[in-house]
C-alpha cells in the first residue's frame, strides 16, 4: 500500500461496496472586484489625454453640425439674421414637407438608383481587388521584391481625385494615348471619358488604381499574423501553394473581409462626391447624379438648404440600418463584425 493512501477493504461477496468518499472540492474563485470610475480615471489619466485632442475633433465636427438637422423641417432661411442659430430659430416650421416632396421628386430617385448601381459595381468589381493582390504579392512575390511592389501599389492613394482624373483624360480620353494608337492603326478612336453607358466602369476602375494599394496594407497585415507553423504542416502534408492559399490565407483574412464589408455597406450610399462632381459635366447628370451630388445641387447651389437637410436624415437612417443588418449577417456567418453580439 502505497504511503498515505486509505483504500477501503475490499468487500465480500455479496456484500455491497463501501461508498467512496468524494474528492473535496476546489474553492471556486470570487470574481475580480470592479475597479471604481474615479479610481481607472486616476490610472488611465495619461492616455486619457492623448486621446481627447481627437474626442474634440469628432465633438466639434462630427456632433455639433447634428444641430443644423432641425432645418429640415423648416422653410430655412439663412439671410433673415446675422448668424445660422438666430436663422434657424426665426425660420418658419414646416413640419414633413421636405420628406413629402422628397417621395414625389423624380430626380431624387434617378439619384438613388444611380448611387446604387456604382455601389453593386464597385462591390463586385472594386472590392475582390485589394484581396487577389494582397494573396498573389504574400504567396508569389519573394520577399525582397514585397516591399517595392507594395509601394508601386500604395503611391496613387496619395494623388488627389483631380490628378487621377486627369491621368485617365490623357490616356483613355479623345485625344489620350490609347485613341491615338488605334487612329495611327487606322481604326475609330474612342473616349470613355464622355461615355455615359461606361461611366460607372470608369468611376471603378479609377478608384482600383487608386485605392486598390491601401486594402493591400490592410490584407496583408492580416495576413502577416498567420503562424509559419500551419504553412510547415501544410507543406509537409502534401499542400501547394494554392491549397496553402485555399487553407490557411483565405480563413485568416475572413474577419476582416467581414468587418471591411460590413464598412463598405455603411458607405452604400456614399458613392465618391469628389470623384464624380469632376466628371459630371463630361457625361451629364441622368448617368452621374448620386445623392451627395444631388444634395450638392439643390442644397448649396439652389439655396434649399432645407429640403438637402432632408435627404441627408434620410441617407444617414438608411445607412445605420444596412450596417445593422450587414453585422447581423456577419454575426449569423460566425464573425464579429463591427460589434460582438
Amino acid at each position: 500500500m502505497a504511503h498515505g493512501t486509505t483504500d477501503a477493504p475490499p468487500a465480500s461477496p455479496g456484500e455491497a461496496a463501501p461508498p467512496r468518499k468524494a474528492p473535496p472540492s476546489r474553492p471556486s474563485k470570487a470574481p475580480p472586484a470592479r475597479v471604481p470610475l474615479r479610481h481607472r480615471l486616476r490610472r488611465d489619466r495619461v492616455l486619457l489625454l492623448m486621446v481627447l485632442p481627437a474626442l474634440l475633433l469628432l465633438l466639434v465636427f462630427n456632433y455639433v453640425p447634428l444641430i443644423g438637422n432641425v432645418v429640415a423641417f423648416q422653410d430655412y432661411d439663412p439671410y433673415i439674421a446675422d448668424n445660422a442659430f438666430q436663422a434657424m430659430s426665426q425660420s418658419p416650421w414646416i413640419g414633413f414637407e421636405h420628406f413629402r416632396h422628397m417621395v414625389e421628386d423624380r430626380l431624387f430617385w434617378q439619384a438613388v438608383r444611380n448611387t446604387f448601381a456604382i455601389f453593386a459595381i464597385q462591390l463586385a468589381l472594386f472590392f475582390p481587388v485589394p484581396i487577389a493582390l494582397a494573396l498573389f504579392i504574400n504567396s508569389f512575390v519573394r520577399p525582397r521584391v514585397r516591399a517595392v511592389a507594395q509601394a508601386i501599389l500604395y503611391l496613387p492613394h496619395f494623388f488627389s481625385w483631380v490628378l487621377v482624373i486627369t491621368v485617365f483624360q490623357q490616356m483613355f480620353g479623345g485625344a489620350g494615348l490609347v485613341a491615338q494608337v488605334l487612329r495611327d492603326r487606322g481604326h475609330d478612336g474612342f473616349d470613355l471619358m464622355t461615355d455615359p453607358g461606361l461611366f460607372k466602369f470608369l468611376l471603378t476602375f479609377e478608384m482600383i488604381w487608386k485605392d486598390a494599394g491601401w486594402g493591400v496594407i490592410v490584407f496583408l497585415a492580416a495576413l502577416a499574423a498567420v503562424s509559419p507553423d500551419l504553412y510547415e504542416a501544410a507543406a509537409m502534408d502534401g499542400a501547394n501553394r494554392w491549397r496553402r492559399m485555399w487553407h490557411i490565407q483565405l480563413p485568416a483574412l475572413r474577419p476582416v473581409v467581414a468587418l471591411l464589408l460590413v464598412l463598405q455597406v455603411g458607405n452604400a450610399l456614399t458613392v465618391g462626391f469628389e470623384q464624380i462632381l469632376l466628371q459630371r459635366a463630361a457625361v451629364g447628370a441622368a448617368a452621374s447624379e448620386v445623392l451627395d451630388t444631388y444634395v450638392w445641387n439643390t442644397g448649396l447651389d439652389n439655396g434649399n438648404f432645407g429640403y438637402g437637410a432632408a435627404i441627408g436624415i434620410v441617407k444617414g437612417v438608411f445607412g445605420l440600418l444596412m450596417v445593422l443588418g450587414a453585422n447581423k449577417v456577419a454575426h449569423l456567418m460566425g464573425e464579429q463584425g463591427v460589434y460582438k453580439r
